[in-house]
Order: C-alpha cells, then sequence, then structure tokens
C-alpha cells in the first residue's frame, strides 16, 4: 500500500467495484443496526433505546418551548447540543425516535461517504472506509441510540478537511465544540492559525447567539462538574475490586448515570481528573517540541488526545467508542499515519464495550467476576492504545535531538513531508 500513493485498487473499474462493495457492507451492517434499535431482534440487557424515548424526547418537549432543562441534572451538554436534539422533529412523518434513528443512519452513511471520497486520493486509503464500516456495529444499538454519532459525523468532516481547508476545519471543530466539548481537541495537532481563529469564532458566535436566544444554556456546567466515579470508568475498577472486600459503599444512578457512592469515591474522582490533567501537560509539551508534521498528523494527534481524554475520565460511557472509531478511521485513511494498531486495540475494545453495556450491564453493575473481566479487558485495552498513540506521536513527530529538551529546529509542516494533493 506504497509507492505511487495511489488506492490499492487501480483503476476507474476497481475503485467502481471497491465502492459498491463497501457499501453493500455498510447496508448489510446497518440493517442489523437497525434491527436492533428497533427491537426486531432482542439484545440481551437494559433498553439502550429508551435514552432516545424518554431522555432526549423529553428534551425535547423542554427545548421546544424555548429554554433549557433547567431542572434536569442530567442535561450536561453544551448549548449546540440542542440542535442535535430538537433536530428529530424536522424530520416530517416519523415520530421522534424513528426519525432519530433515520438521522443516526444518514450521519452513520456521511461518514463513509466522506471516507470513501477521501481514501480514492493520492496519499489516502480505503482502509478507513473499511473500518469505520466493521467497527460501529460492534458497538450494538448503542451506536445509533445516542446523539454521539452526529457529532462524530462533524469530527470526521473537520479532520478530512484540515489539510486543505482550514478554516472549514476550525469552524466544524468550533461547532463539534459547541455540540459535545470533545470535538475542541481536533486542534490539538492543527497549526495553521486559520483553523484556530475559525474554531474561537464559531464557537463564540454560537454561544452568543444560544446563550441569549434560549434560558439556561450554560446550566450543564453545574451539572458536570458535580459528577462522580461512573461503573464503566477506569477508577471503577477499584471499587469493583473493593466490594469484595467488605467497601461500604453504594452503587446508584446519579447526575444521568450509573455511579459509585461513598468511602473514598471523591479521592479516586479526583485522581481522575488530575490524570486529565497530566494528560494535557503531555500534549502541551508535544505541541512544543513536535517539529515534523505530515499530512496525517492532525488526525493522529487529535485520536490521540481524545484517546487519552476518554481514558482518564471519570465517566467511560459506551457511546465514547463512538468518537473513537470515527478518529482511527479518519487516522486510517491517511497511509502515512501511526495509529493502525492503537486502532485494532480501539476496535478490539469496541466488541468488549458491547459485551460490557448492554450485555452483561447487571453483571458489572454488581461487580460480578465476569463483570469485572471484561471491563478490565475493555478498560485496559483503552490504556495500551493511550500509551501506544502517545509513543507513536511522540516518536513520528519529535526529532531526536528535541525528545529530552533539545534545542527547537524549525517545524516541517505536512507540505514538506506529505504527497502532492494530500
Amino acid at each position: 500500500m506504497t509507492g505511487t500513493g495511489r488506492s490499492a485498487t487501480a483503476g476507474p473499474a476497481g475503485s467502481g467495484l471497491l465502492t459498491a462493495g463497501a457499501v453493500a457492507a455498510f447496508a448489510l451492517t446497518r440493517t442489523l443496526l437497525l434491527l436492533w434499535v428497533l427491537k426486531v431482534l432482542p439484545v440481551r440487557g437494559p433498553d439502550v433505546t429508551s435514552d432516545v424515548a424518554v431522555i432526549y424526547q423529553g428534551w425535547y418537549e423542554v427545548l421546544r418551548t424555548g429554554t433549557y432543562p433547567l431542572d434536569d441534572v442530567t442535561w450536561q451538554y453544551p448549548p449546540a447540543a440542542a440542535l442535535a436534539i430538537l433536530s428529530p422533529g424536522l424530520v416530517p412523518s416519523l415520530d421522534y425516535v424513528h426519525a432519530f434513528f433515520a438521522l443516526a443512519l444518514v450521519c452513520d452513511a456521511a461518514v463513509l461517504g466522506l471516507l470513501l471520497y477521501t481514501g480514492r486520493r493520492p496519499g489516502k486509503s480505503v482502509r478507513g472506509a473499511w473500518f469505520w464500516i466493521a467497527g460501529l456495529p460492534l458497538l450494538g444499538p448503542t451506536a445509533y441510540a445516542r446523539y454521539d454519532l452526529m457529532v462524530t459525523a462533524v469530527a470526521v468532516a473537520a479532520l478530512l478537511a484540515a489539510a486543505r481547508r482550514p478554516g472549514v476545519a476550525g469552524a466544524l471543530a468550533g461547532f463539534g465544540a459547541m455540540l459535545k466539548v470533545w470535538p475542541v481537541l481536533l486542534l490539538a495537532g492543527v497549526r495553521q492559525g486559520r483553523a484556530w481563529a475559525a474554531a474561537a469564532v464559531t464557537g463564540a458566535a454560537l454561544l452568543l447567539v444560544l446563550t441569549a436566544s434560549m434560558p439556561g444554556a450554560l446550566a450543564f456546567l453545574g451539572f458536570q462538574r458535580d459528577r462522580g466515579t461512573e461503573v464503566e470508568s477506569l477508577g471503577a475498577l477499584v471499587f469493583h475490586v473493593a466490594r469484595h472486600f467488605g467497601w461500604e459503599g453504594q452503587v446508584l444512578l446519579n447526575y444521568g448515570s450509573v455511579e459509585f457512592l461513598g468511602p473514598y469515591v471523591p479521592l479516586v474522582s479526583g485522581v481522575a481528573l488530575g490524570l486529565t490533567a497530566a494528560a494535557f501537560g503531555w500534549l502541551a509539551v508535544w505541541r512544543l517540541r513536535a517539529a515534523e508534521f505530515s499530512a496525517a498528523t492532525p488526525a493522529d494527534a487529535a485520536f490521540t488526545a481524545v484517546l487519552l481524554f476518554t481514558t482518564t475520565s471519570r465517566v467511560i460511557s459506551p457511546q465514547y467508542l463512538v468518537w473513537l472509531l470515527g478518529l482511527a478511521a479518519v487516522c486510517l485513511a491517511f497511509r502515512r499515519s501511526r495509529m493502525a494498531a492503537p486502532g485494532l486495540l480501539v476496535l478490539a475494545a469496541t466488541g468488549l464495550t458491547f459485551l460490557e453495556f448492554p450485555i452483561w450491564f447487571d453483571k458489572v453493575v454488581a461487580s460480578d467476576p465476569l463483570g469485572i473481566a471484561v471491563l478490565a479487558a475493555r478498560n485496559g485495552l483503552l490504556v495500551a492504545a493511550a500509551l501506544l498513540a502517545c509513543r507513536r506521536l511522540w516518536t513520528g513527530t519529535v526529532p531526536p535531538g528535541r525528545r529530552r529538551g533539545g534545542r527547537a529546529l524549525p517545524a516541517r509542516s505536512g507540505r514538506d513531508r506529505a504527497p502532492v494533493g494530500s
């Protein structure tokens, strides 16, 4: 898959067959997803579609009156999330739940289309499209039952636009950050000032308009701050094991998720926040020392940043894997990306996440040995992926002379190293 930089399948006929095969595989796997969320095929465990049918639809009824859900602590999202929650109401002839699933499918198909289009260009690969086709169904019905797929579609578009249209990429990143915060990390490896400026202007404009037009736009800040250690997080493993040795805490529905409450929980939550701060500190050091930027660097850096954020979070909800799958797929669309191995680890973690939620979620909540084992395996894969991604990003972009605080060298742009047309 090296050499000319062309697609692995040469010629218009081969490209057409490849696209047809991808579309057929997409149709097959997404039919399975729809059968799951429409409950034609039952899945063991809690009903993952209740978030759409109960929580999202409840927010929709409040938002359409012109205010945010001020009295609902489960509303923990930036102001533009209201646009995602309101969007199913624009779909004609469908009720809210079915319209939401229809929009999820449209966003899913949009991601595939972007990856296929990108994969046919010089220096790119269609392996990103195939990764996306195979990866999303591994998460099970959760993939279509959360609005994270909509946010991920915006993030994918932003990263794929970064090389040629940094202003567009920045605007999309700013919009994504107003949907669910994490897309601000897409800028971690973007060097063009236009992208940062566009992100700031877009985010500020959206915040201003939504704050002025609807009361309660910033209520999410307080609700998010008060969250504890969720049972699926890395830190939660401490309490899952401790319950077998007499720990006296509880597992309760708190701030919209199932969390541990009791002795030492604030300590573990604080450690998680400290790890997140340390991860962002490492990213800052990397950015200061990185000097060799290729066309793949923005995607590699974004994937690494979001992987660090996810792994160290007090909450590792199943839908977070949608973000990682989308960003890993973008990385794999670049032939020069160094994130193939971390991406495969995320792929394996996604399959285990489906087992952890919803299939064996009762075992996870009960700290059953099987539940602990699958959760530890999933979180272990995410930690391994994060460490490997950090190592590969560092060694691929930081020259040996700068790895131990050596003198700064002039940064080399993606234009210096990337194939023409990347």
